[in-house]
């Protein structure tokens, strides 16, 4: 068939390579002037990544997608067990192993910890493995977690909360938490280490997509309209795959499938603000460190890039759930003072660049309803957005990317396609 894939973020690439690998005639539209959406590199200056990202040994979709695309993992990650060290504190490791022993050796030796506190945690793991990590999803993950420890829920629940789903214990959805906790945590050796990017960001998969795509790949071109058929900007296909963001993807299917675009409309958003530091001859003493929230110090995680294969001197902080620092300014500077108080600098810090991303990801919100990746026969959306157990994270994407490319191929095996949107089937099959 003759596919036309709108976007390519990660999601994007993953349909596509799905695509063509089973043999379809794809074309990618990317309103950008580079691929890899949100995920890349600045365009412009590649040394900068547009914000922070972190993957983790559970991503094993993205992990094998690189490798198709001749990026190797081994080269372009550094792999590090999972850490989350404070300045001055070890914090929380867990040692190599099987994931259930893992976690327990490495809570039982948190010396920061009071004994009860270690207990109560394991003891909290046990109940959420015992009920397969599923919980009420109404519950918020400051809900789910109050009963925890003062100390586990500071240093261990609500870090983990806003790096993984971007949004505040307080308003995230427990059950989507308590989904990256089982991924992550009991899935299987390896599956919690912390995958960070030694390499701008953009050669992890961009790069190597856009070189796979050749002329597949039309950049800088934005599809002003998607009509039944599949016509896009006139052009005929058999199929569509809306890979852009929520919001393009309802602007299109906006007169398709109205209920489908109005329930994409709805998704609220969590921006992410990245500030780099530069202090020449300064070393953490991790490639990533976290950092205790507070009414002025913004950032959640420290890191680290000349440890990391980048510019020696530059560090990234992470300020995620971001709105309430959009909203009063002031960010960078509080940024730096936080800095200055919780670290030690051989030169004095000084702001590098800020990048704030507004619609970093869709508010994971308990209860959330989100769009179906089917929209209409032969039209599918792949995003981190789309229905499914996960926040919005790049494995996510390419789960959801995979998954499109499943259903375009399904449907051509039914014969729903283009003939089948035209003549006047359903238009939001869940």
């Amino acid at each position: 068939m003759k596919v036309a894939v709108v976007g390519a973020g990660w999601a994007g690439i993953s349909a596509a390579v799905a695509l063509a690998d089973a043999g379809h005639d794809i074309a990618v539209f990317e309103m950008a002037p580079q691929a890899g959406g949100r995920a890349r590199s600045v365009a412009g200056e590649p040394d900068y990544d547009n914000g922070q990202h972190i993957l983790i040994g559970a991503y094993r979709d993205s992990l094998a997608l690189m490798r198709h695309l001749g990026a190797d993992p081994e080269q372009v990650l550094k792999r590090l067990p999972l850490a989350l060290p404070y300045p001055g504190e070890p914090g929380l490791c867990l040692p190599p192993g099987p994931p259930l022993i893992a976690f327990a050796r490495g809570v039982l030796a948190h010396g920061g910890w009071p004994l009860s506190a270690r207990l109560g945690l394991l003891a909290a793991a046990g109940s959420w493995l015992a009920r397969g990590f599923r919980c009420d999803p109404r519950l918020s993950v400051a809900e789910l977690c109050a009963g925890l420890p003062g100390p586990v829920k500071r240093d261990l629940v609500e870090p983990l909360c806003v790096a993984a789903l971007n949004t505040p214990a307080p308003q995230a959805s427990a059950q989507v938490f308590l989904r990256v906790l089982k991924d992550a945590l009991f899935s299987g050796a390896g599956s919690a280490d912390l995958l960070l990017p030694r390499r701008p960001l953009s050669e992890l998969l961009a790069g190597p997509a856009t070189a796979w795509l050749g002329k597949r790949l039309r950049l800088g071109q934005r599809v002003q309209r998607l009509e039944s058929g599949w016509r896009v900007d006139g052009e005929a296909f058999d199929a569509v795959v809306l890979a852009c963001t929520s919001v393009e993807a309802a602007r299109l299917a906006n007169s398709i499938a109205p209920d489908w675009a109005a329930t994409a409309q709805a998704l609220r958003f969590e921006p992410i603000i990245t500030v780099y530091l530069n202090s020449p001859g300064s070393a953490l003493p991790a490639p990533m460190l976290a950092l205790r929230e507070g009414p002025d110090a913004p950032a959640q995680f420290v890191f680290d890039h000349g440890q990391l294969g980048g510019a020696p001197g530059r560090f990234a902080f992470v300020v995620s759930g971001a709105a309430p620092w959009v909203d009063r300014g002031g960010c960078a500077e509080a940024v730096l003072a936080q800095a200055q108080r919780e670290l030690r600098w051989v030169t004095p810090p000084v702001v590098d660049k800020v990048l704030t991303e507004k619609r970093a990801t869709f508010a994971c919100t308990p209860g959330l309803a989100r769009p179906p990746a089917r929209i209409a026969p032969g039209l599918w959306a792949a995003g981190d957005y789309v229905d499914g157990p996960y926040p919005a994270t790049l494995e996510g994407a390419v789960r959801a990317g995979l998954a499109a490319a499943q259903g375009v191929g399904a449907d051509a095996a039914t014969g729903a396609g283009a003939k089948g949107a035209a003549s006047g089937s359903p238009t939001n099959t869940p």
